[in-house]
């Protein structure tokens, strides 16, 4: 498969979206030999974004490696961040996936789990463009902020 080296033009000011801040900053804690040293936001992010094209050559079948498990655990440990940021709260994201790219990731909040997602296929893990990925995350900080709000007490354990 060959991949994209940069994303589309800055989407509505996205790259300035404090997820997408929060995406590059844990994207380049992976990076232990500094091979995104110089590189834009736009390039470090490439990955996450599958179009059409990009998803056809992925086989349908397939085990995911070690750098798109990453990925997936980037993403969580970024929405996990922010929770933490705007809750004063520790948020914990925890996932377990197989050899085959099928498995689930939690987020807990003290005893509280704010989110739980069966993951499958996930060795073709992305979104059609980063405002997708920003929804989603959106989404699941909403759903965590309420679920905060309603049980604060558990939370705070």
């Amino acid at each position: 498969m060959s991949e994209a080296t940069t994303v589309s033009v800055d989407e509505d000011g996205i790259f300035e979206t404090g997820f997408i801040r929060e995406m590059v900053k844990q994207m380049r804690a992976l990076d232990s030999y500094d091979t995104y040293d110089g590189w834009s936001p736009a390039r470090i992010l490439a990955p996450f974004v599958l179009t059409k094209e990009r998803k056809k050559e992925i086989p349908i079948v397939g085990d995911p490696d070690e750098i798109t498990l990453a990925r997936v655990r980037a993403f969580y440990n970024a929405i996990s961040s922010l929770i933490e940021s705007e809750c004063g709260l520790m948020a914990v994201p925890v996932d377990s996936l197989n050899h085959e790219g099928f498995g689930r990731v939690v987020i807990t909040v003290g005893k509280l789990v704010v989110m739980d997602k069966t993951l499958r296929d996930v060795h073709r893990f992305g979104f059609p463009g980063l405002s997708k990925m920003k929804d989603e995350a959106d989404k699941i900080l909403s759903a965590a902020r309420a679920l905060i709000g309603e049980h604060p007490t558990v939370a705070g354990l």
